[in-house]
């Protein structure tokens, strides 16, 4: 155990997710969603908390922000994730749907830490599994 009470679990080695790739893997029954984007690793569990999709097969993108009327300013590039179903977007670094902050999509801390892909979970695992996906994105 470690990093604020956080139990730590090596889940692939940095080579397996290259730039933009994605990994899932089930740890003790729970599905996480890995993804790097622009060199960040991102961990989320694999459901959206409307309809329980499975967020791994959803867009990484960015989106319109606050800004004058007639005004159409584009921001937080590549930092939201959007779900494949109905499009409830959420941002990859504090869960936190856009449309509203009362609804979250569960984060997981992912490192990279000498050459493996490392995450933070609350609970010590007693299984750990990689599961076969496909996602043409």
């Amino acid at each position: 155990m470690s990093n604020n009470g956080k139990h730590r679990v090596a889940v692939c080695s940095s080579a397996e997710l290259a730039e933009g790739q994605r990994q899932l893997f089930d740890i003790d029954g729970v599905e996480i969603g890995l993804i790097r984007v622009e060199g960040k690793c991102h961990a989320f569990r694999n459901s959206c908390p409307h309809q329980g999709v499975p967020m791994i097969y959803g867009s990484v993108v960015g989106t319109m922000v606050p800004s004058r009327p007639q005004e159409y300013v584009y921001g937080h590039h590549n930092e939201i994730i959007r779900c494949p179903l109905h499009g409830w977007e959420f941002n990859l670094k504090t869960g936190k749907a856009l449309f509203s902050p009362g609804v979250s999509l569960k984060i997981y801390q992912a490192e990279e830490e000498a050459g493996e892909i490392v995450l933070y979970v609350d609970r010590e695992p007693l299984q750990v599994t990689r599961k076969q996906f496909f996602c043409a994105l």
